[in-house]
């Protein structure tokens, strides 16, 4: 598909996750900033494209994609160029999705659950997650071998994870270990990341002008 993606953005939300993304992988895409102050996310030509109402989204030609994590392994299949994701037969491509969704499916929970003090429940293995303990010990158990998820190789995985990790110790939703700050440390230096944060803080101020 060689249609230009729409990417609906606010630098306030997971949107920033998706900024990254895209830079990663040499897409062309446009950028249409919703200001969350106005409820622009909330508007009835917003919700035709995420009944939710959150960002981020992406609109590829017809296809439209919701859940940071969803666009990251869509981006990564739609533009191979940019590698990175294991093709599709090889080994790796099950650790790449296993980690991937285990951010979204573990990681995210467990650290919103932390952040806003939600009360633990009697049965830990009720919650998709288990435990904010055993989170993070899976955690390092998938950073341990590095540099990155697949080792050498960075992947889409890492865009996903590395920004939950990212986010979750600014929060103070995540013990800052050495070993999360080092990986987080890592993607910092990707020249993508740095395009899009750099952007990010534009967009910011543009936003806050306004």
């Amino acid at each position: 598909m060689t249609d230009s993606i729409v990417f609906f953005h606010n630098p306030q939300s997971r949107a920033r996750i998706v900024h990254w993304m895209l830079e990663e992988s040499g897409a062309d895409y446009r950028t249409e900033l919703l200001r969350f102050d106005r409820n622009e996310h909330k508007a009835p030509q917003y919700l035709a494209v995420n009944p939710m109402g959150k960002v981020p989204a992406i609109k590829h030609g017809d296809t439209v994609i919701t859940e940071a994590a969803a666009i990251c392994a869509y981006l990564a299949d739609a533009f191979p160029a940019a590698n990175l994701a294991p093709p599709v037969n090889s080994p790796e491509r099950g650790t790449y999705y296993r980690w991937m969704f285990f951010g979204a499916g573990c990681v995210e929970p467990a650290f919103v659950d932390r952040m806003f003090k939600r009360p633990q429940v009697d049965r830990p293995g009720a919650l998709g997650y288990g435990s904010y303990e055993d989170t993070l010990q899976a955690l390092e158990t998938a950073l341990k071998p590095g540099p990155f998820i697949l080792g050498e190789r960075f992947s889409a995985a890492d865009v996903y994870i590395g920004s939950q990790i990212a986010w979750g110790m600014l929060a103070k939703a995540l013990e800052p270990r050495k070993i999360f700050q080092d990986y987080v440390a890592r993607c910092g230096e990707r020249p993508a990341f740095q395009r899009a944060a750099a952007q990010d803080e534009k967009y910011m101020k543009e936003l806050q002008q306004a």
